[in-house]
């Protein structure tokens, strides 16, 4: 049994004790929260439990919000849509919850959001930026960019930043997340001047992506748009050094997360990705967030426990403005957010309930995230 292995049990147990005892007492104020804290992109889930859970530790160290606690329920949804649909009709009918956090991936987020507009209780995804999540209903929301942008920003960056005019794509073809970023790159890189080459696809899971590789390889392209996740990037970034392609890497949010570096090794030092938040900036905010992160976890926050943190602070702040605990009055304080000041930026919650707020390009570096420019909406 390896320490790697121990630290996910371990994880996995002190989540699972938060769900012990999860009967409603008078003090208390249940919020539920669903993501993969096991399976392929578990330290997405994991991560994100993180800044949730120091969020609402630093409420409840100050008296709470309206003289209650904020108690959080997490159920682990295994990165699988058919179980966060399960775990938030769960959360709803039974553990009765007035508000959901969750998820990050734009696959499950659609597989529960349903759910939680019928029942009508609001849920507010911390990082799935698929355009169609919030679509689903008015009780939905996201407190971050939406793909529409991110595509837009990894194009302008590849074609105005880095000069490349010659790209080819390699997306994530069963995911909503990666298809959406990829269409989005596709039309602006192409509306910009530049070429796509050829645009193929892999599923999650895949680990030999060397047929699609070296059918790009024969393309001679200058940059390789790949809107996928940690796990299949790092894989990807490896084998194609492997086969001689030199292209520059490029991807979205989906990249971030401690194991890329891990996964990729010295093939994914120097590429590229948007990402909500960067460790190098100088905002005081920003860096009060990552000491206290430190202190309570003995790790460095990535994107994802920075935008938990922020998602959880937008919901307690909109339970304390509420007039009552009903999820109804809870879920127009919510559409309310305006200028909210978060360690991923200023965030205002627009009229389709999608968060108006910049994003950054970073550069991997091992396992620092070098701060490259600032693109704003």
């Amino acid at each position: 049994m390896n320490n790697k292995f121990l630290k996910n049990v371990v994880f996995t147990l002190v989540v699972l004790t938060s769900l012990f005892g999860c009967t409603k007492k008078d003090n208390e104020i249940l919020i539920g929260e669903y993501g993969a804290l096991t399976g392929n992109d578990a330290s997405f889930g994991q991560s994100t439990n993180k800044g949730i859970r120091m969020a609402f530790d630093e409420y409840n160290s100050t008296g709470g919000i309206k003289g209650k606690q904020l108690k959080l329920i997490s159920y682990d949804d295994q990165g699988k849509p058919e179980e966060a649909a399960a775990v938030v009709k769960r959360l709803i009918t039974q553990d009765k919850v007035v508000a959901i956090l969750g998820e990050v991936a734009s696959s499950r987020s659609l597989a529960a959001a349903g759910i939680a507009q019928q029942y009508k209780v609001p849920m507010i995804s911390p990082a799935s930026t698929n355009p169609k999540v919030t679509q689903v209903g008015d009780y939905i929301f996201r407190s971050c960019f939406i793909d529409p942008f991110q595509g837009k920003v990894g194009a302008k960056f590849a074609f105005d930043n880095l000069k490349l005019k010659k790209a080819t794509v390699l997306r994530d073809i069963k995911n909503d997340y990666s298809v959406g970023l990829a269409d989005v790159f596709v039309e602006e890189y192409k509306k910009l001047g530049g070429e796509i080459l050829s645009d193929m696809s892999y599923q999650a899971g895949d680990v030999d992506f060397k047929a699609q590789l070296t059918e790009m390889k024969s393309k001679n392209p200058e940059v390789i748009f790949i809107p996928g996740y940690y796990t299949e990037v790092g894989l990807i970034a490896r084998q194609a050094r492997e086969l001689g392609i030199k292209a520059i890497l490029l991807g979205g949010d989906g990249w971030d997360g401690d194991k890329l570096s891990e996964i990729g090794k010295d093939a994914i030092n120097g590429q590229y990705y948007s990402n909500h938040y960067t460790t190098e900036s100088t905002d005081p905010l920003v860096q009060e967030f990552i000491g206290k992160f430190k202190t309570k976890y003995k790790e460095t926050p990535d994107a994802m426990a920075a935008l938990g943190y922020d998602t959880a602070r937008i919901l307690a702040e909109a339970i304390q403005r509420a007039e009552s605990l009903g999820s109804d009055k809870i879920r127009n304080e919510i559409a309310k957010t305006k200028d909210f000041v978060g360690v991923t930026g200023k965030i205002t919650l627009n009229e389709f309930r999608n968060a108006e707020k910049g994003a950054v390009i970073v550069q991997v570096d091992n396992e620092k995230r070098k701060f490259i420019t600032t693109v704003n909406p």
